[in-house]
């Protein structure tokens, strides 16, 4: 059973920060894309952001186009989520995930494609 590790969930108040990290195994971390996704109370669960294996590539959802930045540290196997000007809506479960590719694979949104999945952490946010 693969195990993500995700941290820095917490409470914070609308417009503040904070910072998500995610780490995978070396052996399933050095050969995937990387992503989050979010459940919000009864939402389905969504899309946040996306990078490439070699950081090269990302993408967001227009949600969260210019508050939130993904990026990844490959000499620790970790995935970060860097999310500013949080808003009451970013409120959710956030997950992290591992989508197995080869390097010049495009990165995808669909969370049907990734392999390995977080238990999650919770952010929110107080208005």
């Amino acid at each position: 059973q693969v195990q993500l590790a995700e941290s820095g969930g917490g409470l914070v108040q609308a417009g503040g920060s904070l910072r998500l990290s995610c780490s995978a195994p070396g052996r399933i971390y050095s050969r995937a894309a990387m992503g989050w996704f979010r459940r919000a109370p009864g939402k389905g669960r969504e899309f946040v952001a996306t990078i490439s294996r070699n950081g090269g590539s990302t993408a967001y959802a227009d949600s969260v186009k210019g508050r939130f930045t993904i990026s990844r540290d490959n000499t620790k196997n970790t995935a970060y989520l860097q999310m500013n000007s949080l808003k009451p809506d970013d409120t959710a479960i956030y997950y992290c995930a591992t989508k197995s590719q080869i390097l010049t694979a495009p990165i995808t949104m669909d969370d049907r494609e990734y392999d390995y999945w977080g238990q999650g952490t919770q952010v929110t946010v107080s208005s």
